[in-house]
Parts: structure tokens; sequence; C-alpha cells
């Protein structure tokens, strides 16, 4: 039973990862004996459950299926082992985060290095991808999205600033030679660089809001990248002076700051509540999470 349980893991580190290096790696193995005990439970059930090419890993039909009954079996199992840290001085294991590629890079870092200086005996595994994601079958503990993106059935918990902002913004250069917008509709005579998520959906539009006054409108321009994985490639287009931004204030604040970008429209710009650790309410919180749970709520 206790290879088997081996094997299920081994199967799922690298279904996960798409592939035996990246998956040793998550699973602190090697990827050789990833590989064998793939193999092995392949022999076992009599049916290939990944698909392997030189460049690609990815789970067969069946693979597929067993991956996701796995998720709620292996965080259970986890909750039930979790018990015993209760009788531990210090909460200890591993708690796994997914989150948008902008908590990752505006929210955790002011958390993180103080939370695992409190919790020596943690291990934070932090996933960023934009896309919504099923957290017990992809084997996380917890995530971090906003209020409109959170299922009723999840317990959130406000992590981060509450209150954010958009901000439009270009390089100065940029600004000299095509004029400064007055109105948000003059961004329409513009070239905007626009975002669009993993789902394909377009990050619009560009919301403005100023004295009870609403402007959406939707720009056209000559960069479209996909949010998270490529906007600093957006935001380096904007600093070279290709054209008008809108992101999110705290990622571009560092360079508003230095003057590389000039704001646009300050006066319009739109808030919005501030992003959720979320998790499932329907399972035993594992002592890493509450004490990620307990550390967030002393956060200034």
């Amino acid at each position: 039973m206790r290879d088997d349980l081996k094997d299920l893991k081994a199967f799922a580190a690298v279904a996960r990862a798409g592939g035996f290096r990246d998956g040793a790696r998550a699973a602190g193995v090697s990827a050789s004996a990833l590989s064998e005990a793939v193999r092995r439970l392949e022999g076992e059930l009599g049916v290939r459950l990944l698909h392997r090419t030189t460049r690609s890993v990815a789970p067969t039909e069946a693979g597929a299926r067993l991956l996701e009954r796995l998720g709620p079996i292996f965080a259970e199992l986890e909750a039930a082992l979790d018990v015993v840290n209760g009788f531990r001085d210090r909460p200890a294991g591993t708690l796994r985060l997914n989150v948008p590629v902008s908590a990752a890079r505006l929210v955790l870092p002011a958390l993180i290095p103080g939370f695992l200086r409190a919790y020596p005996e943690i291990r934070l595994e932090v996933t960023a991808e934009d896309r919504f994601v099923d957290l017990l079958a992809a084997g996380c503990d917890a995530g971090i999205r906003y209020d409109e993106r959170l299922a009723q059935d999840m317990i959130a918990v406000p992590i981060g600033p509450r209150v954010q902002r958009f901000a439009a913004a270009a390089a100065p250069a940029y600004l000299e030679r095509r004029g400064r917008p007055g109105h948000p509709r003059d961004l329409l005579a513009h070239d905007c660089l626009r975002g669009r998520f993993a789902s394909g959906a377009l990050l619009s539009p560009w919301a403005f809001e100023r004295n009870g006054e609403s402007v959406r409108i939707d720009p056209g321009g000559p960069l479209l990248v996909q949010i998270g994985a490529a906007t600093e490639l957006m935001v380096d287009a904007a600093l070279g002076g290709v054209g008008v931004i809108y992101l999110f204030e705290d990622w571009l604040r560092p360079h508003l700051d230095s003057g590389a970008l000039e704001p646009i429209l300050q006066s319009w710009w739109p808030s919005f509540p501030g992003p959720f650790l979320y998790y499932p309410g329907r399972t035993l919180v594992p002592a890493p999470l509450r004490a990620f749970i307990d550390f967030i709520k002393r956060a200034p």
C-alpha cells in the first residue's frame, strides 16, 4: 500500500509539472525515480497514464481522470496527517498557494519573509498563474484571487492592500510626440498597450471614474500580451515609448516615481477592492495554512 501511494504521488507530481525534471524538482527526488514509479504504476494498472515526447509530458485521458480524483484524496490524507501538528510546539509542513502573477509581485513580497522567519518549519510552495483553478485538484491548500472570481463555497480572508487602483501612463517622449490626453476618450486616438487573460478574454474595457462619472473605452494599439506571463513585456514597451499602458498602480509605481513613466488622467484612475486569500470551507484547515491565515490577520 505504501509503495502504491508513492507511485501515485510520483504520477501526480509529473502530471502537474508537465515533465519529469520539473516534477522531480517539486517532489525532491530524482527524475529517474519518478520515471520508474510511473512505469511501475502504468504496469500495475495496465493503462498508459502519460503521453511522453522529447519535449513534453501530458496526461492521457485515463491519466487526467486519475489526476482529477487524486487531488481531493491527497488533500484529505494530508489533512488527516496534519492533525498531529496540533501536538507540536510550532506548526510544520508544506503550504501550497496558487496565486495570480500580480499577487506574487505586489502582495506576497511584503508578507513571505516575515512569515517564513516566524515559522521556520513550514515550507512554502507558490504557483503563479492567472487562470482560476480547482484548488483540491491542483493539490493546493489556498489561493489568492479577487472577489468577483471567488466561488460561493470558499472561505475568503482579506490579504494585502484593501484598496488598489488601475493607472494609465506613458513615457514622456511618447506624450511629447502624441500629446497628453485630457479626457479618457482621447485615448481612442492613441497607441494603447493591451493585455488579455490566459482564457483569451481581453482586459477590457479600460474603466475610468471621476466625480460620479464613469467612462469605459475599448482602445486599440500595436501590442497585445498575455496578462501575467508577459506583463513585463508590456511595461518595457511603455518605457520604450511604444504607447499608453493601463495596469495596477503598484506595478507601475517605481517607474512613475522615477519619471520613466508619466501618469495620464490621474484624477480618473478607478479604485477597486484588494484581493483575498481563499480556501475550501469543507475541509480541515491544515496547520501551515492556519498559521498563514493568523499571520496575515496580524499584518499591518
